[in-house]
């Protein structure tokens, strides 16, 4: 559809046709060729609080069973992870280890096990720290994170004159740090004493784009930790039934609802220690110290790892303490995407009949396994780009992709996006642009016939001339064809933020790679009406796995806190962090770039 457009409206020579069918095979790259989004590894920093005030507040040591299962749920090598144990002072930390093996994780934990408690209690000390260490021994290829473990509360020595303006300060100055390199801090408040300071905790997981939990018990683990890698490393959460133990093995359904799971983890949650059996779809028993699983075992949890699981029911059979509530949590990552066959290009009219087709594919190919379109749902979203009006209309599910029809209402331009989603996951595809008629459209020019006459007496000049242009228009007409097709990698992180109720929306993650030459905002927003303005918000790709946003209408946006002219381009790297504040609605944008 793009080289028919870009054909027509360079059709004023025959001799640029023929030119342009020549470099038209080497300007498009080839899909084969489009940049593929992979997820990135995680540099991760857990922070503990171990002063003497958690003996109340973590009576249970729940920050150590919660960093003993965060490593557990790591894969199983590549990641890194440092520890920071802190009371005024930095007590114990280890710097980032990388996780190869097994026995890597076990060092870890063994270090968590050995942490004692201590006096006073200064919060920016263990942030700090964490920024340091980050700052440091961090890959630049990776991810990086902070998670905190604490009640929020300060305690200073008053022998060393150590203030809460102070502290007030060296917390800022990490978190200006943190802000500055797209280093979100995770806090998970601990509450067993009632005496969380809920709010300093908020605040921090606020400003550095993390989120904050609170807790009082290990059963709350598995859904805050599973969140946690939610939001940060692009998974997804199933929650499965939970169980009330009797003594014997009780079975719980695990589905891998494709051949493209990477990864699951099965999150098991109970007071006292419980049994574990799994058996694969086909009925037979799984080592759970094997290549196809691992199994990882604390006091209060057992995690079961499966690896490149293979697709349909696995059957976990669980036995505890009889009435011992055991909660299971299940979190997988998967890469689909939704891909639409292309429509015809040409210029439509009102009451034009468009056939559409979607349907998912893995790795570049169509998906195998029909069975993950039973319970899915589709849905194209239209919306006219002459008044900014969105509709919908559902699609039917074939079985093995999704089909329906669009008829132009109007002579305006349209943008039609399809969407289908099931309980845990959604795409979205390629926007594709229906031109009607409407203001603004790009409807075919017609060729405007030669009228001058040649000049036989000047045939050498005229000769000379025109392969002067035709080179030059032919160097140029290729630059521009590159930059109009080049590709995009990584993804963008997308929130919405109420600036009444200070509320935000659930991070969603837009893969890129589906994109050519340019787009907009808005269209990462689901095309949401009352975010319109986000239209002027445009995205070209820049070098070296960089993103260039730009404001067409003029005008600022902050990144790292800063503001910063978007009418000229801003360059993003990966972990950068942009705040878009709308004119228009009481809501700003934010977004983070990772490659």
């Amino acid at each position: 559809m793009l080289r028919t457009r870009k054909i027509r409206w360079l059709s004023g020579t025959l001799v640029l046709l023929a030119l342009l069918t020549l470099l038209l095979p080497s300007a498009l790259l080839p899909q084969a060729e489009a940049a593929q989004t992979q997820t990135s590894g995680i540099d991760a920093v857990l922070v503990a609080d171990v002063s003497n005030s958690m003996n109340t507040s973590d009576r249970d040591k729940i920050s150590n069973e919660a960093m003993k299962m965060f490593i557990d749920m790591l894969p199983t090598v590549g990641d890194k992870v440092g520890i920071v144990a802190y009371t005024d002072q930095v007590e114990r930390e280890k710097a980032m280890l990388e996780i190869q093996s097994d026995a890597d994780k076990s060092n870890l934990k063994d270090f968590i096990d050995q942490l004692g408690r201590g006096p006073y209690t200064d919060i920016s000390v263990g942030v700090a720290e964490a920024m340091n260490i980050l700052n440091h021994g961090a890959d630049p290829s990776h991810s990086p994170m902070i998670v905190l473990l604490a009640d929020g509360n300060n305690d200073f020595n008053k022998s060393k004159g150590r203030t809460q303006a102070q502290s007030d300060a060296d917390l800022a100055k990490a978190v200006k740090d943190a802000q500055a390199k797209g280093i979100p801090v995770y806090t998970i408040g601990l509450n067993a004493d009632g005496k969380l300071n809920k709010n300093a905790l908020a605040d921090l997981a606020k400003q550095t784009g993390g989120k904050s939990f609170i807790t009082d018990t290990p059963d709350d683990l598995p859904q805050i930790l599973s969140e946690i890698f939610a939001d940060h490393a692009k998974l997804n959460v199933v929650k499965l039934p939970s169980v009330t133990a009797n003594g014997s093995y009780q079975e719980v359904t695990v589905n891998v609802p494709n051949d493209s799971v990477l990864e699951a983890n099965i999150s098991i949650m109970s007071s006292k220690p419980v049994q574990v059996q799994l058996t694969d779809p086909s009925g037979k028993s799984v080592n759970l110290n094997s290549k196809e699983a691992k199994l990882s075992t604390s006091k209060s949890y057992s995690l079961v790892k499966l690896l490149k699981p293979q697709e349909g029911d696995w059957k976990l059979r669980v036995k505890g303490a009889p009435k011992d509530s055991i909660d299971i949590n299940l979190l997988f990552n998967y890469d689909l995407q939704l891909v639409t066959d292309p429509i015809k290009t040409k210029s439509y009219t009102k009451g034009d009949k468009i056939d559409l087709a979607a349907r998912l594919e893995n790795g570049g190919q169509p998906l195998q396994d029909n069975d993950l379109y039973a319970d899915m749902k589709a849905t194209l979203v239209v919306q006219d780009k002459d008044t900014g009006k969105t509709e919908q209309q559902p699609l039917k599910n074939t079985g093995s992709g999704f089909t329906g029809t669009f008829e132009v209402p109007d002579n305006h331009n349209y943008e039609l996006i399809i969407r289908a989603e099931e309980d845990s996951f959604y795409r979205e595809s390629t926007p594709i642009i229906v031109n009607a008629g409407g203001a603004g459209g790009s409807q075919a020019q017609p060729t405007t016939p030669a009228t001058a006459k040649p000049f036989p007496w000047m045939p050498v000049i005229l000769g000379v001339i025109a392969l002067i242009v035709v080179a030059v228009g032919g160097w140029f007409l290729m630059g521009w064809l590159k930059r109009k097709n080049r590709g995009f990698v990584g993804q963008i992180i997308v929130e919405v933020r109420d600036e009444n109720t200070g509320d935000k929306s659930y991070p969603q993650y837009k893969k890129l790679a589906s994109f050519r030459g340019r787009f907009h905002l808005h269209q990462l927003l689901q095309l949401d009406p009352e975010l319109k303005e986000t239209e002027k918000y445009i995205f070209t790709p820049g070098n070296g796995d960089r993103l260039i946003i730009r404001n067409t209408a003029g005008g600022t946006l902050e990144k790292s806190g800063r503001a910063v002219d978007a009418s000229s381009g801003v360059e993003l790297k990966n972990g950068d962090r942009l705040s878009i504040p709308l004119q228009q609605a009481d809501k700003t944008i934010l977004i983070e770039y990772l490659v």
